[in-house]
């Protein structure tokens, strides 16, 4: 298996903000001329939204979803002085060194359940990773889906993974059911689940889930956030994946009996 890598790019030049949410992301440009939709280590839930935002991009890219590509965006200490505004001076200030980033779709447009048409199988993958990362952020209100070139690709998992925000109870949170499913958009077409939890099952092995995590940069998670080594965080990172996929029963009856309850 060949182990994922993130490439690290230098920001070179802030173009302008997404005002969307509390974490106000921007549209930024690279070194390598490339334009990136930026999130910042500074804004929101931290360096927390980063991790939940690489292991979901990451996991969703192991079993063939779409998803931009994700970087390594660093921040110099120089960056954003000119910034006229306040509060992007000061987000930019708190996020100097390692960000996060993903390559920007350009001419983009935001998926519409009621336009975009999404196949049963697409539509039951994307279900089943959303209950296994525990993602509230797919709903119909705020899809989080993008239409580019004619494919399906996902954005923002920041919301996922929200165990991690109380911490110490992370075995309990493994084993509950997904119960927020039952307002995902693609939920009314997720009607091959247990297909979709076979190819989760066939492709993310204790070792995948394990070298997905081991990305994260001890930068982030020597950040005065966690009390444990970066070792040690990432080791509760892979164990909470792998103990949950190893309860997915529980998940999948949850979003199966939802489904029905929704028909």
């Amino acid at each position: 298996m060949n182990r994922p890598s993130l490439r690290e790019v230098n920001v070179t030049r802030y173009v302008t903000p997404l005002r969307e949410g509390g974490s106000l992301p921007a549209i930024a440009e690279a070194d390598d001329d490339f334009l990136y939709v930026l999130k910042f280590r500074g804004a929101g839930q931290g360096v927390k939204a980063l991790i939940a935002e690489l292991i979901g991009g990451e996991v969703a890219r192991a079993v063939g979803l779409k998803v931009p590509e994700l970087v390594f965006a660093w921040l110099d200490t120089s960056f954003g002085r000119t910034e006229p505004d306040k509060e992007i001076q000061d987000l930019l200030k708190a996020s100097v060194g390692l960000n996060l980033a993903l390559h920007y779709l350009s001419g983009a447009i935001t998926y519409d359940p009621a336009v975009n048409k999404v196949n049963q199988e697409m539509a039951s993958l994307i279900v089943w990773l959303d209950c296994l990362l525990m993602n509230v952020d797919r709903t119909p209100q705020n899809t989080n889906m993008l239409t580019w070139h004619k494919e399906l690709w996902l954005i923002d998992h920041g919301a996922s993974l929200y165990f991690h925000h109380s911490w110490n109870n992370w075995e309990d949170y493994a084993k509950r059911p997904f119960t927020q499913v039952k307002d995902h958009v693609l939920l009314p077409k997720a009607t091959d689940l247990k297909n979709a939890g076979e190819h989760f099952r066939s492709i993310l092995t204790a070792d995948r889930i394990r070298s997905i995590v081991s990305l994260l940069p001890d930068e982030w998670l020597s950040d005065g956030i966690f009390t444990e080594k970066p070792d040690e965080v990432r080791n509760i990172y892979a164990d909470f994946l792998v103990t949950r996929m190893n309860n997915a029963d529980i998940f999948e009856n949850e979003a199966q009996n939802a489904r029905h309850a929704h028909i």
